[in-house]
């Protein structure tokens, strides 16, 4: 048993937090990062129908994150399984099976994206001063498809032994190249939208280039081999099923953040500028718990593979007093610097005004975010897929859609930025009482 697996076995809290959880929340600010980079570099032009336009465009980076993590997250789980089973045959078929998916469907993305652009851009809400604008930004992103497919995948799959750190690393470059480039793209050079979907795409390769270097020389296990490769159900469905539940909660977290955005872009650009950053502040809260979250779930898995229920269930109730806790500082944080947090993106009154009230609707859930995201962990990182599948729908689609219709029609614009918030509270009654039921059926085991 090599370190990284002796840590998933008996490693303390503390441990596990160092070498699981802060390289996967450093993922998280990472992503966070690249994703708010774009935004505020453009917002420094003071053009609302540019950052519009980004955010119109914003549900198409979201969806391909998800499909990443279907692969990526399936993957990880799978292979912290193996390990827990001593299969190592088997770790190599399932980063294979990953490899693969990627890129056929980064390639189906790029083609869809790149041929249709136009249309599309309607799909999400362009109007007439936004359409051309966004045309620009996703025929532009499209060839990043591929590339983020993968760097999402892999750079999920590289925490599978316990051992995080060297995933934070492809990721920072990345990061760091596209806030670089964003600086010189759009400041600098004046290429505005163009400029920010072209760093988005150089920055996303860059971390590909990086994650193929540190696998060949450190993770060895992970390289993919063609040979190997297999559609077997043994590999194929426990991948696909075990990492549906986030990709699903991705997906739909797209399609609902379409209508949000062709709801909101119907009381003007400004409105959906307010929106676009007050949910660059929210984001942070949830990310960083999903991403806290997402780092012990290898330790959840190799102990339920290991059938070591005493040991997962007690980083289970460690990861879950520290979340509530976690949550409830950065809401507090965030609520009190709402003003400086708004005006830091765009130097607009109107804006401003509307983003502070914005900024307290995306916050509000954050003390009781983790209950939710925690329970999603655990019925996925043991294999209850069913339930996970279900509970990830309510938050986004299920319970959501109906609520934001409902609160726009009574409350307009202020309805649907509280309508999160709204959704969050049947989401997370509902996912706590099935996770309950699941860790009750474990337990009878």
């Amino acid at each position: 048993m090599n370190r990284s697996e002796e840590i998933l076995k008996n490693g303390s809290f503390g441990k596990l937090l160092l070498n699981l959880s802060l390289p996967a929340i450093i993922v998280i600010i990472i992503m966070i990062i690249y994703n708010v980079a774009d935004t505020f570099f453009i917002g420094q032009t003071g053009d609302p129908n540019k950052i519009a336009a980004i955010s119109l465009s914003m549900p198409i980076f979201t969806i391909l994150s998800g499909i990443g993590t279907l692969f990526g997250n399936g993957g990880t789980t799978s292979v912290s399984i193996a390990l827990g089973e001593g299969n190592k045959e088997k770790i190599k078929k399932i980063t294979s099976f990953c490899f693969t998916g990627c890129i056929a469907v980064g390639i189906v993305f790029f083609l869809a994206i790149f041929l249709f652009t136009k249309p599309l851009a309607s799909i999400l809400g362009a109007d007439q001063t936004t359409l051309d604008l966004t045309v620009v930004y996703l025929r532009t992103f499209s060839i990043a498809c591929p590339f983020i497919l993968l760097s999402t995948s892999y750079g999920s799959l590289m925490r599978a032994d316990g051992d995080g750190a060297l995933a934070t690393i492809p990721n920072i470059l990345g990061t760091l190249l596209n806030i670089v480039l964003d600086a010189l793209f759009i400041l600098v050079l004046k290429w505005d939208v163009f400029g920010a979907a072209l760093a988005t795409v150089l920055g996303n390769i860059s971390s590909c280039i990086l994650l193929s270097v540190l696998i060949a020389r450190k993770k060895k296990n992970l390289i993919p081999d063609l040979k190997k490769f297999t559609f077997e159900a043994e590999i194929s469905i426990p991948v696909l099923t075990l990492g549906l539940p986030m990709t699903i909660s991705t997906v739909m977290g797209s399609i609902a953040s379409t209508f949000q955005n062709r709801m909101m872009i119907s009381y003007g650009a400004n409105a959906l500028a307010a929106q676009s950053v007050s949910g660059k502040v929210g984001m942070m809260i949830t990310m960083l718990i999903l991403g806290f979250c997402m780092g012990m779930q290898p330790a959840i898995s190799y102990n339920f593979g290991a059938k070591n229920y005493k040991r997962m269930y007690q980083v289970i109730r460690q990861t879950g007093i520290f979340t509530i806790l976690l949550g409830l500082g950065l809401t507090i944080l965030c609520y009190l610097y709402k003003d400086s947090l708004v005006a830091a993106f765009i130097d607009n009154e109107e804006i401003i005004s509307m983003g502070q009230v914005f900024v307290f609707a995306a916050v509000l859930v954050g003390p009781v975010y983790g209950i939710y995201q925690l329970s999603q962990t655990f019925m996925q990182a043991t294999g209850k897929v069913s339930y996970a599948i279900f509970s990830s729908m309510l938050d986004k689609f299920i319970v959501y859609l109906p609520v934001l219709y409902i609160m726009d029609h009574f409350y307009g614009v202020y309805g649907i930025a509280f309508a999160h918030a709204v959704t969050m509270i049947f989401t997370i009654i509902i996912t706590l009482v099935l996770a309950l039921k699941w860790s009750k059926k474990i337990k009878g085991q």
